[in-house]
């Protein structure tokens, strides 16, 4: 009986975007061709975002660059769940005070409410999601209005976000600047890792076994987590893989892949690693890990990842025991 490859096992892939399939404006490798080849083996794909900035249409048309076809449909963002939240707290036609970008202006009136950018309209909510052009001023209008009993809602509490010049701070760092001077955090985070945002995920898709696919630890990995969720962590974004050999346990993925080809095999599961003390080529021994005989597996670099957390979860020290072993540990930062 063959192996079942991920894309096959489960029914619905959902994808996060920045630092999977793209980051900035550069495609990430191998991602086109592999969600392609994944569709194609039965899998559907909804791509759910922290990035409340764009509209459902540019992100699919930001796909399409990226030789990702995908519908609106398709599509789930942390500006979408966030102005559901609003609609089932507010009443209808109510002023909301929007910090960020089009998208989420676009969310906050789709659901019937009215945006609003001045604390002196009185809103009923603010609603902070990230945006470039996000500034003093804004951030400013924001706490007024929170101080004087607005309800607060965060789109996503994400630190940095991946850019063609490196990451930079995202939407959680603005949110820290208004609850610095506030002494408090928001009311409601919808995005990720909140059980909000992931299942307004799988009722959109209607999955019955969902594969979170990410590379972000806090978020996509913990999401999945908290929501009792199979998750892939891939290495091309913006948690390393020391990062995954040290996450505490809500931020532990089910399988690791170097990238989405992972999706196209079996799956490289940390738990399978650790039953058998052993992932690929690569075996444990008393705490190193030293490699076999047989030729590198389809992804090396993610076999000696399960490996490394197997041992590290359960309370031992992964040690690079041969010389193959240190090549790829420096590789991955896990020679530390």
């Amino acid at each position: 009986m063959r192996p079942i490859p991920l894309s096959e096992h489960h029914d619905v892939g959902l994808f996060d975007l920045d630092g999977v399939v793209y980051a900035g404006s550069a495609r990430i490798r191998y991602a086109a061709e592999s969600i392609g080849a994944a569709r194609r083996s039965g899998m559907r794909a909804a791509f759910v975002t922290n990035n409340a900035s764009r509209t459902p249409a540019d992100v699919a048309a930001k796909l399409a660059e990226a030789g990702v076809p995908a519908e609106i449909e398709d599509i789930i963002t942390s500006a979408q769940v966030a102005a559901g939240v609003l609609a089932e707290r507010l009443e209808p036609g109510s002023a909301v005070l929007v910090v960020g970008d089009r998208g989420l202006t676009e969310a906050v009136s789709g659901v019937g409410l009215r945006p609003v950018s001045s604390a002196e309209d009185r809103p009923s909510a603010v609603v902070q999601g990230h945006s470039p052009r996000t500034g003093w001023i804004q951030l400013a209008e924001a706490t007024i209005a929170v101080r004087s009993g607005a309800l607060w809602v965060a789109t996503n509490a994400d630190s940095t976000i991946p850019t063609d010049r490196g990451v930079l701070a995202g939407n959680g760092a603005f949110v820290r600047v208004v609850g610095e001077v506030l002494g408090r955090e928001p009311d409601v985070v919808a995005g990720k890792p909140e059980r909000t945002m992931h299942h307004a995920a799988v009722q959109r898709t209607a999955a019955r076994l969902p594969l979170v696919i990410g590379d972000r630890l806090d978020t996509d990995i913990e999401g999945a987590t908290s929501s009792n969720c199979d998750s892939l962590y891939v290495m091309t974004g913006v948690s390393t893989p020391a990062e995954v050999v040290a996450a505490v346990p809500q931020q532990r993925p089910t399988y690791v892949a170097s990238d989405l080809r992972g999706l196209l095999h079996p799956g490289i599961s940390v738990a399978e690693a650790a039953a058998r003390a052993a992932s690929g080529r690569w075996t444990a021994r008393e705490g190193e890990i030293v490699a076999g005989d047989e030729a590198p597996g389809v992804d090396d670099r993610a076999d000696y990842l399960a490996l490394a957390c197997a041992l590290t979860w359960r309370g031992e020290r992964a040690r690079p025991g041969d010389d193959a072993a240190r090549r790829l540990a420096a590789e991955l930062g896990l020679d530390g």
